[in-house]
């Protein structure tokens, strides 16, 4: 059922105990939204878990609190909401299992399915966190310097630093409030852009592997599992082929596991979140995801195939 974001504030404040969650292979809208509320509802004496079915990329060990998320390990979870940020309900791992409360989804994925007891979600805003943004003034929470920290990362990672055409009016607003409660620009932008020796070695090796499709306007990096189990990381190795003059559309396919590939995707003006949905997976019109469960070489026409349609 989808209600308003007034309704959102009472299911919240009407629950003594709550898990928090979002969903695996976390960003920093995931871990900033869900930190920033995670600290609300603490300060308003609730009882709350955050579990995230994944391990927490390092670069964001700057954030405050990010200690408090824990993998689903016990047999099971008490909670009167299960709330669910920037997530469907097939994204959250054991989690759903794990917690079998009402579910509270908040997000602003266009292609969220819905499949929660509550839905509110606005596909207009660039990033969950600037829905709890939002909701700290439904919820008559001042935002200190550690929400404030979590919520600008959140809508910072979303817009790649204020740079995609999901920056809106209101992103800059939200973000100067942020940074007027407490917030450290520079903190956040430098512990994202950092990166190992290690990684930047891995990102050389990836880098190997790319290739152009369709006269030049689809750019790919195809990341076989055994390459796949030599790399760390690999955030912002799809950023790199974005910019390739001509490119319209970017992708990164990698063999997680054998016969099992993770897609990521980011366009400059092609609908990517279509191509995903038709892999079950989702996002925004400009980034989405999915997974495939085939061999690379498998995936890689698949997806190739569908982007030719949207062509």
């Amino acid at each position: 059922m989808k209600i308003s974001l007034k309704e959102t504030a009472a299911k919240l404040l009407s629950a003594d105990s709550l898990v928090i969650t979002s969903h695996v292979n976390p960003d920093g809208d995931a871990l900033g939204s869900s930190l920033a509320l995670y600290q609300m509802m603490i300060r308003l004496g609730k009882r709350a878990e955050l579990l995230i079915d994944d391990d927490i990329p390092e670069a964001f060990s700057f954030l405050p609190d990010i200690a408090a998320i824990k993998k689903p390990e016990a047999e099971s979870y008490d909670a009167d909401l299960l709330v669910m940020l920037d997530v469907s309900r097939d994204r959250i791992g054991r989690v759903a299992e794990k917690c079998r409360a009402p579910i509270l989804n908040i997000d602003h994925h266009i292609t969220n399915d819905g499949e929660a007891d509550f839905l509110y979600l606005d596909a207009g805003r660039a990033a969950t966190a600037e829905i709890v943004y939002q909701l700290a003034r439904e919820l008559a929470v001042e935002p200190d310097e550690a929400v404030a920290m979590c919520i600008y990362t959140g809508i910072s990672t979303d817009t790649g630093n204020f740079k995609f055409s999901n920056t809106t009016p209101f992103t800059m607003r939200a973000a100067a409030d942020m940074l007027e409660a407490g917030a450290k620009a520079h903190i956040v932008s430098e512990a994202l852009e950092q990166r190992s020796y290690q990684e930047v070695m891995d990102k050389a090796k990836a880098m190997q592997t790319i290739e152009l499709a369709f006269d030049g306007r689809v750019a790919g990096i195809y990341i076989d599992n055994a390459l796949y189990e030599t790399i760390g990381s690999t955030e912002g190795f799809i950023d790199t082929v974005r910019i390739i003059a001509g490119v319209d559309a970017a992708v990164l396919v990698k063999e997680v596991e054998a016969g099992r590939c993770r897609i990521s995707m980011r366009s400059k003006g092609m609908d990517v979140s279509r191509i995903a949905a038709a892999f079950q997976g989702g996002g925004h019109i400009r980034a989405a995801g999915c997974s495939i469960e085939k061999p690379l070489a498998e995936a890689k026409e698949m997806l190739l195939q569908e982007i030719g349609k949207a062509l």
